[in-house]
């Protein structure tokens, strides 16, 4: 399925997210993917798929980025923002993040090898990631569980 920048008025470009968590012991943890070229942590995103609800869509990104599937909240918990790396520049883009209950982790999926995936508890999650705004709503996962 083609996929294809969004832009909202201001300009901006917009990416949904999938925010993949399971509760485990009675405590929620959240699966964590690097970058395939900085190795950063982050959440699985991508741009918005043509015929695609936006949470359908971010729950395709879990699958082929970090290997999970499981049950997408259909409203976003909210949105963080990033610059994004082109060639020649960087450009702005809003990521609206929805939270996935993982249900099942593949054993294989598209992006294995070129990404590392790993469970974190939430506040260790989101000492990982470098966006301000995503640690915070990974912070605020358990809260709208």
């Amino acid at each position: 399925m083609p996929k294809k920048a969004i832009s909202l008025p201001n300009g901006e470009l917009c990416q949904v997210a999938a925010l993949p968590f399971r509760i485990k012991d009675g405590k929620v943890e959240v699966l964590l993917v690097t970058s395939r070229e900085t190795k950063r942590w982050l959440i699985p995103k991508g741009w918005p798929m043509k015929g695609k609800k936006p949470h359908k869509a971010a729950a395709q990104e879990a699958v082929e980025e970090a290997g999970v599937k499981g049950s997408i909240q259909n409203k976003p918990i909210g949105h963080y923002e990033y610059w994004k790396r082109r060639t020649e520049h960087f450009d702005l883009c809003r990521v609206e993040v929805y939270p996935l209950e993982v249900s099942k982790q593949l054993k294989t999926w598209r992006e294995k090898g070129q990404r590392d995936a790993q469970w974190f508890d939430v506040e260790d999650a989101a000492y990982r990631v470098l966006e301000p705004a995503l640690a915070e709503l990974i912070r605020g996962l358990p809260a709208h569980l």
